[in-house]
């Protein structure tokens, strides 16, 4: 926690393929040890894979699943006092 106030948040820059913030957000996640390029190599070969197989744009297939494992419905803790 930093004494001098808040510290601002970075924003995330858009994918240069892509053009998809949410494909930086998981280069981001898969990238050890600061390889980005090769956690970029891996995401990128998956989606050529995905797209082969699908017959479909890998960012669409990959957004669509992201869509799919959001939750719906937030819920949100509550203390019940008993006296």
């Amino acid at each position: 926690m930093p004494r001098k106030g808040s510290v601002p948040k970075r924003d995330v820059l858009p994918d240069p393929i892509h053009n998809s913030k949410l494909v930086t957000k998981l280069i981001n996640k898969i990238m050890l040890d600061g390889k980005r390029g090769t956690a970029q190599r891996i995401l990128y070969s998956a989606f050529d894979l995905v797209q082969e197989r699908s017959g479909r744009e890998a960012v669409e297939v990959f957004e669509e699943a992201i869509d799919n494992i959001m939750p719906v419905l937030e819920v949100k803790a509550r203390r019940v006092w008993w006296f």
